[in-house]
């Protein structure tokens, strides 16, 4: 299938029905329109009205329904893993094999050029009998899938240790990232971790990579360069890099809550503290995060999920924890606009559980990084910020069961944000170097330049 003269093509999107997966193919869908690309973008039915608002070209941009087949187990009408607990994402990932048929159809009638995915392993097959290439767009970091996919670790055999997992693969870019024994013990353990349609976890995400026409990795050079080379040798296939995929700028303002309660304090002396739409800490670590925030004597605001076994935000709070802290620091369960919350002036320090995403939005602003990694690529990201690119501090757990201290909290939160810690000043130095290179003029448009460029000449090499 030859690309138009026009090198204006026609993409299919299917990402994993994870609104952390299905926003960030819609940002890249956003990109691609604006170069003149037609994009179907297949989601859940009643998915479609939280990302309606976001596609900023709908005369491009197509979404296509789709049906969700049920699946014992799961509640009746959950599409993603936002409408189940964790231990259910499995199964949402079965429901998720079962509209091959649906795509197959779809992908019939629509004929597009190219296909990017990333958890349906069986659809590089699907498209190739169609005469569709494909391409594995992963929006986690290229150095986790280095360390955990590489065909270097011959995982499929699964017989890699916990001790073997501690240390990266043979020609892996950085000796500064590593697990710990309790992170390499959830790793070793997830290797014989079956993740819909009673498929292991490493052998869907394995197949995906190996399958696939390309890769895509929404990232640049600068700062994972070693790493998307290493991968390239590694898999023997072309990997396209889409940049940072920076949101278009935001033009609704803060909250006037939040923007006035912040405005109570000085410059850079707020830390913010979110992680995520999925991370659930257990009572005892929320406690501890709080705990360590009221011990470092800074204002803060938490935007945190109640803790697994608690109804409410109020209820999980430290004994007399609110009569203590004053109108210095606010708990919220609920969501808020973390991009206007990070530019921020009175925002100093993040305190992250290191997604993707919120470290892409973290690096291009000012507020310096804390890292407290919770599960899977969280912690390799982790590390590539701490140890790696050495732009933020990590919070230091426990060797034995990986659970962190009020004291080890406001540690790190010291560390970054008073001004005459040498550590400190080195990781403020390297964030303002990063924040300038990604924020270079032209750079964000430059890597969509070369990222379309890129698909027409793939496209059109049969």
């Amino acid at each position: 299938m030859a690309a138009a003269a026009t090198t204006s093509l026609h993409f299919a999107m299917y990402p994993w029905f994870a609104l952390g997966h299905l926003t960030p193919f819609l940002h890249l869908s956003n990109k691609l329109a604006k170069k003149g690309h037609k994009i179907s973008f297949f989601i859940p039915t009643k998915t479609l009205p939280k990302l309606q608002p976001l596609n900023q070209f709908p005369n491009l941009i197509a979404f296509i329904p789709i049906t969700v087949p049920h699946v014992e187990g799961l509640p009746h009408g959950a599409e993603t893993t936002s409408d189940v607990p964790y231990p259910l994402h499995t199964l949402i990932m079965t429901a998720m094999d079962l509209t091959q048929s649906q795509i197959n159809l779809l992908l019939e009638d629509l004929k597009p050029h190219l296909i990017f995915f990333d958890f349906t392993h069986w659809l590089p097959q699907l498209a190739r009998q169609l005469g569709i290439k494909s391409i594995h767009y992963c929006v986690t970091s290229a150095a986790m899938i280095a360390y955990t996919l590489a065909p270097s670790r011959q995982f499929s055999k699964n017989e890699l240790t916990e001790e073997d997992l501690m240390n990266p693969p043979l020609g892996y870019p950085s000796s500064a990232i590593k697990l710990h024994a309790h992170e390499a013990k959830v790793f070793a353990s997830r290797r014989k971790w079956k993740f819909g349609s009673d498929v292991l976890f490493y052998d869907r995400q394995f197949i995906s990579f190996s399958e696939c026409d390309a890769i895509g990795f929404r990232t640049c050079h600068e700062i994972e360069g070693d790493f998307v080379n290493y991968l390239q040798i590694e898999f023997k296939k072309p990997i396209f890099l889409s940049g940072s995929v920076i949101p278009e700028t935001l033009t609704t303002p803060l909250e006037e809550k939040w923007e006035s309660w912040l405005l109570g304090f000085t410059k850079g002396s707020v830390i913010y503290c979110a992680f995520g739409s999925e991370c659930t800490l257990k009572i005892e670590q929320f406690q501890e995060l709080l705990l360590g925030f009221e011990l470092s004597n800074m204002p803060f605001l938490a935007a945190l999920k109640p803790p697994f076994g608690v109804d409410s935000i109020e209820d999980a709070l430290p004994k007399e924890f609110v009569e203590r802290i004053g109108g210095r620091g606010v708990v919220h369960g609920g969501w808020v606009q973390q991009e206007r919350i990070l530019e921020h002036p009175s925002v100093g320090c993040f305190v992250s559980h290191c997604g993707s995403n919120s470290l892409k939005e973290a690096l291009v602003n000012k507020c310096q990084l804390v890292l407290l990694p919770q599960v899977g690529d969280q912690i390799i990201n982790a590390r590539m910020m701490g140890n790696n690119l050495r732009v933020g501090v990590e919070v230091e757990k426990r060797e034995e069961d990986g659970l962190f201290t009020k004291e080890s909290v406001c540690k790190a939160v010291r560390i970054v944000m008073e001004e005459d810690n040498e550590i400190g000043k080195e990781v403020r130095k390297n964030h303002g170097k990063i924040k300038d290179l990604l924020l270079t003029k032209d750079l964000e448009q430059s890597y969509m330049d070369n990222f379309s460029k890129s698909l027409c000449d793939f496209v059109a090499n049969k």
